[in-house]
């Protein structure tokens, strides 16, 4: 057919648009996967009313094979709203594209009950059908992926802010206990964290605890030493926690070098020396 400019489905969505909304909507609420804890059904009828205005106004263009075309445009992006704002709710990609691939069947009922003796017609329109609403299903999923990604993205960041955490262990003594894997990311979280709360502080000594680091390579120690250089640049001393003893061997065999950063077994003695830098002692009552 061309461009479609042929196509009798223009003609079908201008001539049937109410019975087609309301079959529409009619499939959707008796769909056993809707998702009602979702979305209320008025939220549903108003995103659906929506759709087919757009839907009926770009098609009259005659364009039903490039929905990247700009006569598209603003159902693209009324598609591109519904999709992020489900993917908030907590609705799956295929029940998000449900959402468009469901009107295939009102629509094709409506093309068969207006050229159903014309075989051939039929068969050319309904595959135009499905072609048109299979890419706006397809961009509904791929909206929903790219929203997906940047939400757990934004959960990734947040959860390893919170995985590292300063703490004030006394005035001018900050303690940083890292958990986990130290990539690159990370290490630039830590960094930032440490920096600002010695900013706000004013501590002059911060520990950074490496007991809940399962391993420390090559990689892992330059980015401890980045972090001790930052520090120091904010006129902040390290003082480097938890070398257990594997990790001490390990740290021998990769011929990692420290360099004049004060490094202690656990917490406790770290504290020590730190209580020290800044002047106090701790002294048992006899």
């Amino acid at each position: 057919m061309g461009k479609n400019s042929k196509s009798r489905i223009p003609e079908v969505l201008k001539k049937f648009e109410k019975e087609l909304l309301a079959d529409w909507v009619k499939e959707q609420l008796n769909a056993i996967g809707l998702r009602r804890d979702l979305i209320k059904e008025p939220e549903l009828r108003q995103q659906s009313a929506d759709f087919f205005a757009l839907l009926r106004e770009a098609a009259q263009s005659g364009n039903l094979n490039d929905i990247t075309a700009p006569e598209w445009t603003s159902l693209r992006e009324m598609l591109g709203g519904i999709s992020r704002s489900r993917t908030v709710q907590g609705f799956t990609s295929s029940e998000t594209a449900t959402f468009v691939l469901s009107f295939k069947q009102p629509l094709f009922t409506r093309l068969r009950d207006e050229i159903g003796k014309d075989a051939e017609t039929l068969v050319d329109e309904t595959r135009t059908a499905t072609i048109l609403l299979d890419k706006l299903g397809l961009y509904t999923t791929e909206v929903y992926q790219k929203s997906r990604e940047e939400i757990i993205g934004r959960q990734k960041m947040e959860l390893l802010e919170l995985s590292t955490p300063v703490v004030k262990l006394w005035d001018g003594i900050l303690a940083l206990p890292l958990i986990g894997i130290l990539d690159s990311a990370r290490t630039q979280i830590v960094m930032e964290s440490l920096l600002q709360r010695i900013v706000e502080t004013g501590s002059s000594v911060a520990i950074i605890d490496i007991t809940g680091v399962p391993t420390v390579d090559t990689l892992v120690a330059q980015h401890l030493l980045k972090t001790v250089a930052a520090a120091r640049l904010m006129g902040a001393d390290c003082i480097i926690s938890g070398i257990r003893p594997q990790i001490a061997q390990t740290i021998v065999h990769l011929g990692v070098t420290l360099g004049d950063v004060v490094t202690k077994a656990t917490l406790a003695d770290a504290f020590m020396v730190a209580l020290q830098r800044v002047g106090l002692t701790v002294k048992k009552n006899t």
